[in-house]
């Protein structure tokens, strides 16, 4: 059921299933089994079950500019208290009932409705028969409290320590549709590499992971490209880094062989001595000579053009997280949650409702022969909120003008096509260098 087929069910009166375009992406058998594993689920008839608080963290992160009383009246979050009118939820209930679910159900949600969509989103998308994915970390701020500082952490500058805490966030992502497949949360201290540790074994064979510079590391290429299903990968070399020219397949185009660190060496004796990859050089107009590694050894498979052109795809993901920070979250200061299981229930809310999102993006942009990069999200999310914040009210008489107009704003999300950057990118504004206040 689409956003119309939705809509058609409300002008028929069921109030209810204004959510109803968003919950045919999320099967009640999800939330029932991640409910049960967590130990959870709703053994009495409360007026706000379990299934409902997990909509409700849910629609929390899809309203963020509401209070959670006024996400649960939009979502209809609440049952009949009554053959007239439905009895009211205080704002200590809903939080009571969010503690009461805690963060467990909401994180094994997260991948059990993750892995479904985005191993059919990554397979209709494929490049040269693989599966695109990338994998980067970003920070959200979250409230200043002292849990939430003790647990996660401040970031520090010239001063001590800045205004708020953050939590670090690493997410694995399928590129071309902004569908993300797995995420990690760990506190500000917490390292990417370390945060990004369990996200390879997630990579499904036949696929192509491009990462950040930052994370060239040996025993990652290696842990990779030598399981026992065919997985690559593709990243940008840093300066310094030496190898060892084995044979040219091109113009700019080698095979080299990276040596192992004697340390690791040491640890895993089995491992081979070199890592044998695949070096492509390439410049586009006013930028600076690059070198990307990758383990696409085939030049013919896998032209080294074409590689230099997909890296760029690589920036999916920052556009993804603009997406979560600047208009899921409206740019709020902060999360609203003031402790750290909260925090974390929110950001797995979070996640799953831009899925949700990308997934109706997703669906909009294959019934039109486009990519979903060319739909905008804000679009999108702001006709998704104001559909749930309105269907409940249509009249059946009115139903028809409204698809009209549905359809017209559709029509609109369409953006053009991406231009080539043509200038470097660079840091456009600096931090504060002022202190922290200190309460006294």
């Amino acid at each position: 059921m689409d956003l119309a087929s939705a809509l058609v069910e409300v002008g028929g009166g069921r109030g209810a299933d204004s959510f109803s375009a968003l919950q045919q992406h999320l099967d009640v058998e999800w939330i029932t089994q991640a409910l049960h594993s967590s130990g959870v689920a709703t053994v009495r008839r409360r007026r706000l079950p379990a299934e409902f608080v997990i909509w409700l963290v849910i629609g929390m992160a899809l309203f963020a500019d509401r209070s959670i009383n006024a996400v649960a009246r939009h979502l209809d979050l609440v049952l009949p208290g009554g053959p007239r009118r439905r009895k009211p939820v205080s704002s200590s209930a809903l939080v009571q009932a969010r503690d009461r679910v805690a963060v467990r159900p909401l994180a094994e949600l997260f991948p059990l409705s993750a892995a479904r969509w985005a191993a059919h989103s990554a397979d209709a998308l494929r490049w040269r028969g693989l599966a695109v994915y990338g994998v980067d970390g970003t920070t959200l701020r979250v409230a200043d409290s002292p849990e939430n500082a003790l647990v996660f952490g401040r970031p520090k500058n010239g001063h001590g320590e800045a205004g708020y805490p953050k939590v670090r966030v690493v997410a694995l992502m399928v590129l071309r549709s902004h569908i993300l497949a797995d995420l990690t949360i760990g506190a500000y201290t917490q390292g990417e590499h370390t945060l990004a540790a369990p996200l390879w074994d997630f990579l499904p064979a036949h696929s192509l992971v491009i990462v950040d510079k930052g994370f060239i590391a040996y025993d990652l290429f290696y842990r990779i490209q030598s399981g026992p299903v065919p997985r690559h990968w593709l990243i940008r070399a840093r300066k310094g880094l030496r190898w060892t020219v084995v044979e040219s397949l091109g113009s700019d185009d080698q095979i080299v062989e990276l040596p192992f660190d004697s340390q690791q060496r040491r640890a895993h004796p089995q491992w081979p001595s070199v890592l044998r990859v695949r070096a492509i050089g390439y410049q586009r107009p006013g930028f600076r000579p690059q070198i990307l590694l990758t383990s696409l050894l085939d030049p013919v498979a896998y032209p080294a053009a074409e590689i230099a052109a997909l890296y760029h795809e690589r920036w999916e993901l920052e556009l993804g997280f603009d997406e979560t920070k600047t208009h899921t979250l409206e740019r709020h200061e902060t999360l609203r949650s003031q402790s750290p299981e909260r925090v974390c229930q929110e950001i797995w809310g979070l996640a799953i409702g831009y899925n949700l999102v990308r997934l109706e993006i997703e669906h909009v942009a294959r019934s039109m022969g486009l990519s979903p990069a060319r739909i905008s999200y804000r679009g999108a999310l702001l006709l998704i909120r104001n559909f749930l914040l309105t269907s409940w009210l249509l009249s059946p008489g009115t139903l028809p003008s409204h698809l009209q107009r549905l359809h017209e704003e559709l029509a609109l999300l369409v953006l053009p096509k991406r231009r080539l950057r043509r200038y470097p990118r660079a840091v456009k504004f600096k931090s504060t260098a002022y202190p922290r206040k200190i309460r006294n």
